[in-house]
């Protein structure tokens, strides 16, 4: 790791900065861990303008220079300096960082100084545990009926704007169901369909080629027909999985959800 000059030199190609900047930085006792992510771990996702990201796992009392090139960008690299604690929770719900889960998903060790450790922390991120992806479908589930509800009443009432922007923001609730349905973590929507067609939700209502326009259509203008056929699929879904009681708190009003 460089101690005297914080940015990396550029190689060539992307594959030659990163062999160099990986090859400075396991010499460097305070990296502890090397994890790559983003489109480089998604097979047929790289593109000639893809670059490598890195995280870079430290030891929690980090020196300065380590520190300088967290958030590090240029053509070939993407640097995330983090310390070993904060990796640890980095992507738990509940914390200003949870968007962040998706990007150990599919994240590869390319170096774990701590005999495992590292990959061990990352196996823990790559999957939902059992309570939590209980309580995660129950509170995105609750949401998508409340903004999908929101969404036609004001349709109902001849609210149609109004209607299409509750729409277009039940989808993110919506997928956040589905995936969580399969302990999986929601992908960023980039890997949507990557994700649905190597690894389908075993509904065919869900493979790629089915829920992508549906959700396109509900995006586009918020079409109700589209929005209760949505609805009536994770509804089914969700309540084969056990959770009538969030569905059933919400009484007749979901009348208004369902085909008619």
């Amino acid at each position: 790791m460089v101690r005297d000059n914080h940015v990396p030199v550029p190689g060539a190609t992307p594959e030659e900065t990163l062999r160099a900047f990986t090859s400075r930085a396991t010499a460097d006792p305070a990296v502890v861990g090397l994890v790559l992510s983003g489109s480089r771990v998604h097979a047929g996702m790289p593109t000639a303008h893809s670059d490598y990201d890195l995280h870079v796992v430290v030891h929690d009392e980090s020196v300065p220079a380590l520190a300088a090139l967290d958030r590090f960008r240029s053509d070939h690299l993407d640097l995330v300096v983090i310390p070993l604690a904060e990796f640890r929770t980095r992507g738990v719900p509940g914390r200003p960082d949870s968007f962040a889960r998706y990007s150990y998903v599919h994240a590869e060790v390319l170096f774990d100084r701590l005999d495992g450790t590292v990959a061990h922390i990352l196996d823990d991120k790559r999957t939902l545990g059992a309570d939590e992806a209980r309580d995660a479908v129950a509170g995105w589930l609750d949401a998508y009926v409340n903004q999908t509800y929101r969404s036609l009443k004001s349709y109902r009432d001849d609210r149609p704007d109004m209607g299409h922007l509750d729409a277009a923001e039940s989808v993110p609730y919506a997928l956040e169901v589905l995936f969580a349905l399969h302990r999986r973590v929601r992908p960023y929507n980039k890997f949507l369909r990557w994700e649905l067609e190597r690894q389908p939700l075993g509904d065919p209502r869900w493979a790629a080629d089915r829920l992508l326009p549906v959700l396109r259509r509900v995006l586009a203008d918020g079409d109700p027909p589209t929005q209760r056929a949505l609805f009536n699929g994770i509804e089914e879904a969700a309540r084969r999985a056990g959770h009538d009681q969030v569905l059933d708190t919400w009484g007749t009003d979901l009348e208004l959800l369902r085909h008619r």
